[in-house]
């Protein structure tokens, strides 16, 4: 097998990238025990967040990219947020306090902190402005993905016209009841412009969702993330994330019982794959291509 590549580590071993002060020797260790345990590439993630943190954190990761050339395992960096729905079920784990309204602009900003390394953005295409931006960012070079959305059908194309090219953690980041049909899950499985990414992480989906996923999107148009969270790797116990208390149970469950969500993965991406192989769901060639060719090319679509 190849290396495994994540397009979603929002932190691990106690390391949050969407924290103040994050540090550059912070940003290595978990590049270095990733690689370790066979994630050769990863994008660090960062969810909605204040305006100093974006600042700050951007030219930390930026710094570790530069530095680290073509021999470390960071590929760049991922904004999950903040241009995602507020609405409850839809928004997730993330603070509503940083939720905001799509703007270029403010995109450019990010981007010269991060010294061009933004190099995928998630967010909702239902949102005013969403749908000039993913035209925005695409002839940028930088992929865009759906997620933590309520967006139609109608809405879903538009967004893949624009230059959409994926959807984020399909089946997460949306409310617990939807119509029968329409809904987005069905509506962006349909939408064959765009790859999935999955969670299969034991937790977020299903085994059974996972399976007609795979059947129904086929296997060059799946992805699959970790999501990792930043206690991933530590022990069970309590934990605060992101502005709200989490519980990392003794089975890997990562959550949030006050509001009754998760609050990301316990698990690496190689764990993920594990969980895969187990499932029977995927063969090792085929978790080859999940986990390591399609995310590759998922990044490359937009590159010049």
């Amino acid at each position: 097998m190849s290396g495994w590549v994540d397009l979603q580590v929002n932190g691990y071993l106690g390391v949050d990238f969407s924290a103040p002060g994050l540090r550059l020797e912070q940003v290595c260790r978990v590049g270095n025990d990733l690689r370790r345990r066979g994630v050769t590439g990863f994008l660090a993630t960062l969810v909605s967040s204040p305006e100093e943190v974006y600042r700050q954190n951007l030219s930390v990761l930026a710094r570790a990219c530069r530095e680290q050339g073509d021999r470390g395992p960071l590929l760049g960096i991922h904004l999950e947020g903040p241009f995602l729905s507020p609405a409850d079920g839809a928004r997730g784990a993330h603070d509503p306090r940083w939720i905001s309204q799509p703007e270029a602009s403010r995109f450019d900003g990010w981007q010269e902190a991060a010294e061009g390394w933004i190099r995928l953005v998630t967010l909702a295409p239902e949102r005013p402005g969403a749908l000039s931006l993913i035209e925005y960012l695409s002839g940028q070079g930088v992929a865009v993905s759906l997620g933590h959305h309520l967006a139609d059908l109608a809405c879903i194309r538009e967004a893949a016209e624009a230059g959409a090219s994926a959807c984020t953690h399909l089946g997460n980041g949306i409310p617990q009841y939807l119509p029968r049909h329409p809904n987005p899950l069905w509506d962006q499985l349909a939408e064959e412009r765009l790859m999935v990414m999955i969670i299969p992480d034991g937790h977020h989906v299903p085994w059974s969702f996972l399976r007609v996923v795979l059947r129904a999107a086929g296997l060059a148009r799946v992805v699959a993330v970790s999501d990792a969270a930043p206690p991933a790797g530590l022990s069970p116990g309590r934990f605060t994330l992101w502005g709200q208390e989490v519980v990392l149970e003794a089975s890997g469950k990562l959550w949030n019982p006050a509001e009754n969500h998760l609050a990301g993965s316990s698990k690496n991406l190689a764990e993920c794959v594990e969980q895969l192989l187990s499932w029977q769901l995927a063969s090792e060639s085929e978790a080859d291509l999940i986990a390591a060719e399609n995310p590759r090319r998922l990044l490359e679509i937009h590159r010049r």
